[in-house]
């Protein structure tokens, strides 16, 4: 193994310190008491112990807290048991299994290392021990002794606490200020009352989580993704796994959260004005590629709703970086007259297998094997279009046409506002019944449907939809580009939904795609 010894001051089962190094040669063996291999080489410990003690220092590192005195009672030890319940000694040391065995010399280089029971490693040991000390070997006797027995795992890589010791290690990837909560204060009632919250209640970022959430991303913990408005908070990719963890993401949505970040801090996005605006506006994030079944995001039965872990919470996490990283918090900057559920999370996977039409992804530029999240700025949704009686197409896409015709008002016209229709299951058999419909014959008709007199924009003439001669007509959308379409949903039910966006453009937000990377 080759281990570099690294300085430790510990307690025996007395309460004692013990530091190491000192001036004396040391035999050094981590062990735990559960650990058979342990218990059959600590008589031999015991034996070097007493053969040698008037020139090494023989000591075991015991991880087992309470147990470490069982251990040293049952087989009469002698020698100082340290206690290193904490395993910091041995994470310090890279140890991996138990009894791992250190004989070191007075100039603090390891002469001999190795782990578990193997007969002849331990006769060899005993020779190297009297070689060097000029003294009798301990008397063993060996033949009693099994030929060889692994050892057992060392305690401090059970994953919760090999991951808070890499949180506590000097050379952490974790830099943020880590706040320190009374024993008696309930965490999470602390979070709630430094506003960290979005409402709802915190997963709490504990060191060894945010470890673990770092582990679903190569890229450096203190990149800097992004400069988050209002406060214009730097987004290190530490930052965002922080409030990830909050969120209650799993280490594998990283990635998507940290590209929905630099998607909604572009200034086309305009996350600012989103938050800021009196109109509810919030982030709607759509998800294509394959990291969409890699990480079991919800393409299909109630994709729009509850019950997906990595819908609700990737989306959610997105809003957490804007309100703890950019500061955009309710009352502050976030002025919103009404509010809006979707400031709570609203992200989704397209069904691509289910789409006739090429994916969102594509459709905006990307390759069909990148993984792309896409976020559009939305006022409202989503707004249910029911129409379960048209049998063609042409019917059918009126009917999804005059399902958005109410966004912001039914009276307004040539809108500079994006709309997202989200196309079920079903009602892409009935468009598709007569031979392909293209997104651009779905777009047209909405045009056509939506298109009144530009002359009456009155509420009493929007309701009956006058008819002024040849007065020349306004469709709903200042232009086809506004209306984005992609396919969710399940197979049953003839239910399409709209979100009715925010202001267009360089006034307001314009819809961003970010490719998703490792």
């Amino acid at each position: 193994m080759s281990k570099a010894p690294r300085d430790f001051l510990l307690t025996d089962l007395a309460g004692a310190s013990h530091a190491y190094p000192t001036k004396r040669a040391s035999l050094i063996c981590f062990v735990k008491e559960d650990c058979e291999t342990c218990n059959t080489a600590a008589p031999v410990l015991e034996a070097f112990k007493k053969a040698h003690e008037s020139t090494i220092d023989v000591v075991l590192i015991a991880q087992s807290g309470d147990a470490n005195a069982t251990f040293a009672q049952r087989h009469g030890l002698t020698m100082p048991v340290l206690d290193d319940t904490s395993c910091k000694t041995a994470f310090e040391w890279d140890i991996e299994s138990v009894p791992s065995v250190f004989w070191i010399d007075e100039a603090g280089e390891v002469k001999t290392d190795f782990e578990g029971f193997i007969r002849a490693d331990w006769e060899a040991l005993a020779t190297d021990i009297a070689t060097h000390t000029a003294q009798a070997a301990a008397q063993i006797d060996w033949a009693s002794l099994p030929e060889w027995r692994p050892g057992c795992g060392s305690k401090h890589l059970d994953p919760t606490i090999y991951d808070k010791l890499r949180a506590e290690a000097n050379d952490s990837p974790i830099r943020a200020r880590q706040i320190d909560i009374a024993t008696s204060d309930d965490v999470a009632e602390f979070m709630f009352d430094q506003g960290f919250s979005d409402g709802l209640p915190l997963v709490p970022p504990t060191p060894e989580r945010v470890m673990r959430m770092l582990a679903g991303t190569k890229r450096d913990p203190q990149e800097l993704v992004a400069t988050v408005p209002p406060n214009m908070g730097e987004a290190t990719v530490e930052k965002i796994a922080i409030n990830a963890v909050m969120a209650g993401c799993k280490p594998e949505y990283l990635p998507v959260v940290i590209a929905a970040v630099e998607a909604a801090c572009t200034d086309e996005f305009n996350i600012h004005g989103v938050t800021a605006t009196t109109m509810g506006a919030a982030p709607v994030m759509i998800v294509n590629g394959p990291i969409r079944e890699k990480i079991g995001m919800n393409s299909g039965l109630g994709a729009l709703g509850a019950g997906n872990r990595a819908n609700a919470t990737i989306g959610r996490a997105l809003r957490l970086v804007v309100r703890n990283v950019g500061g955009a918090s309710t009352g502050g900057v976030e002025r919103s007259t009404h509010g809006n559920p979707m400031k709570f999370t609203m992200c989704f996977a397209e069904h691509e297998a289910r789409s006739p039409w090429s994916a969102l992804h594509v459709e905006r530029g990307f390759d069909a094997e990148d993984s792309v999240v896409t976020l559009f700025a939305m006022t409202s949704g989503p707004v249910h279009i029911v129409d379960q009686n048209s049998r063609s197409p042409h019917d059918l896409a009126g009917t999804l046409g005059l399902g958005l015709d109410g966004a912001l008002s039914p009276k307004m016209r040539n809108l500079p506002v994006d709309a997202l229709l989200v196309v079920c299951p079903e009602h892409i058999d009935t468009l598709m019944k007569e031979g392909p419909f293209s997104k651009a014959d779905l777009r047209a008709r909405v045009q056509e449907v939506t298109a009144r007199p530009d002359a009456d924009q009155s509420v009493d003439g929007a309701l009956r939809g006058d008819k002024k001669g040849d007065a020349p007509k306004g469709a709903k959308f200042a232009s086809e580009d506004h209306i984005h379409i992609v396919v969710a949903g399940s197979e049953a039910g003839k239910f399409s939904s709209a979100f009715y966006g925010w202001v267009s453009g360089a006034t307001g937000s314009t819809s961003v795609s970010k490719k998703i990377k490792d």
